[in-house]
């Protein structure tokens, strides 16, 4: 990763788009609190993430397949391999599913720790390192009082939570990129923002329209202070583009065994009204994303249109689950409605209406309470709670009972079981496993989904005979038994 801010030079001619620092900074050689405060602040957001990441793990919460995804993928990546996920179908390469190979970074650390785990802290590592570049960029831009409330109102904002909320997702790469470039956009250091934003392409393929929208906001910044920094912006906006198109018509294609990109289903299928479904949801995701953390203001800055493009695919989707505030889908856009509420409040601190510099005067103090109020219903309350530093005995019995499954084996699993297995055995999604015949089925039967386990296991696979090993708080572990 670069280091912009070191290295690239700085306009110091006056700009009607940045004010004056309301508060005297810290000189030189000396970092003062002020300076200190985002690192603090992250430390501190850091420490409550993982803690409630962690813990919903440890009490086998998790609500989907992603966490054994990634392992999987960051396994291979660990063991110099093709990123396979045996989970999406035996052998299937994650390159044709989405184009993330940023997970790779992540190798390293799982070589030495390997555990889900290590993905869920580094997760809340990221997420937390975005609070620097949103609250220094505020207390820049607006004084240290004001900028530490926008970082606080950041750090708790409900889509962050929710993301921490859920497992692991890739987009944890992307958020601190984003927060980077526009804490160099807000200081126009016009190279380091594109230089931030450039590798967003290498965490999923949808975020090629997001550097492409981030440059054009470089480029109508720029354009009237350096030439050359607005053709370069223009520039990455042509390459965000054309990263786009190749990933989704070559790169994932060519890795895809069925040589397409699997989600354009999810705008092509729609049985209903097409963008107009749901609408009543995403009207309420727009709400949510602009009231409580903007107070509307954002609306004023330019920065608002690097939303376009994840509101825009999300929406014009059939799949209900991207329309509304729950899962991961909204974190990458806390930075940008953050930041342009920042870049908002410098623009219109000073104007001539009373009732507009009073609003923006008390705003940042504003969406920090609203943030601090909304967590009582969100993911960290849990620090307040005794039961998430536990870890119930029905999981520990669950545990031993996978326990009982070898290194090395391979396991067709349900969602509950498969956490607790990826970082040793080759584990199949249940039903999916195309003729493999796993060692072992590991099933989550709390719910009594499945009425005779031994039987169900006989329609996956009519060839073999499986038997019940043991069961543990619903979870049923079978095992095949050689015919001889």
């Amino acid at each position: 990763m670069p280091t912009p801010a070191a290295s690239t030079p700085t306009d110091t001619s006056p700009d009607p788009h940045i004010p004056a620092p309301t508060r005297s900074e810290p000189g030189p050689g000396r970092p003062g609190p002020a300076r200190r405060d985002p690192w603090l602040l992250a430390a501190a957001l850091f420490v409550g993430y993982a803690i409630v990441s962690v813990g919903r793990y440890r009490h086998l919460g998790q609500r989907s397949w992603d966490l054994g995804i990634f392992e999987q993928v960051i396994r291979s990546y660990a063991h110099l391999q093709a990123p396979i996920a045996d989970l999406k179908g035996p052998g299937f390469n994650i390159l044709g599913d989405h184009f993330s190979p940023v997970t790779v970074l992540l190798a390293p650390l799982y070589r030495v720790f390997p555990s889900p785990v290590t993905l869920l802290v580094a997760q809340a590592a990221l997420f937390a390192l975005s609070a620097v570049p949103v609250t220094r960029a505020a207390a820049r831009l607006l004084g240290r009082r004001r900028g530490l409330a926008i970082g606080v109102a950041y750090g708790l904002s409900w889509g962050l939570q929710q993301a921490v909320d859920f497992d692991f997702h890739e987009i944890c790469f992307a958020v601190p990129l984003i927060a980077f470039s526009l804490e160099a956009l807000l200081a126009r250091r016009w190279r380091a923002a594109l230089l931030w934003a450039v590798p967003l392409v290498l965490v999923k393929e949808d975020l090629g329209f997001t550097l492409t929208a981030l440059a054009l906001v470089v480029a109508w910044r720029a354009r009237p202070h350096s030439t050359r920094a607005y053709r370069y912006a223009l520039g990455v906006a042509v390459l965000g583009v054309v990263a786009l198109a190749v990933t989704l018509l070559v790169v994932i294609p060519g890795f895809n065994s069925a040589g397409t990109y699997d989600y354009w289903n999810k705008v092509n299928e729609s049985g209903g009204a097409g963008p107009l479904d749901g609408l009543d949801t995403k009207l309420r995701t727009l709400a949510w994303l602009l009231i409580p953390t903007t107070g509307l203001l954002a609306l004023r800055s330019p920065i608002l249109l690097l939303a376009l493009p994840t509101i825009g695919w999300r929406f014009v989707s059939s799949y209900p689950q991207y329309w509304g505030t729950d899962w991961h889908y909204n974190a990458v856009l806390m930075p940008v409605v953050t930041l342009a509420l920042v870049d908002a409040l410098a623009l219109t601190g000073n104007s001539t209406r009373a009732w507009l510099r009073s609003y923006v005067r008390h705003l940042p103090a504003a969406v920090a309470a609203a943030s601090l109020a909304l967590t009582t219903s969100l993911p960290l309350s849990a620090l307040a709670e005794s039961e998430i530093y536990r870890k119930p005995a029905r999981v520990s019995a669950i545990e031993r009972l996978l326990a009982e499954v070898p290194d090395g084996a391979s396991v067709e699993a349900n969602i509950a079981p498969i956490s607790r297995l990826t970082s040793r055995c080759r584990v199949f999604w249940v039903s999916n496993t195309q003729g493999v015949e796993p060692d072992f089925i590991a099933l989550d039967n709390s719910r009594k989904r499945y009425r005779d386990v031994e039987a169900y296991a006989r329609t996956l696979h009519p060839d073999a005979r499986y038997t019940t090993k043991g069961t543990a708080y619903g979870v049923v572990l079978l095992e095949r038994r050689t015919t001889g």
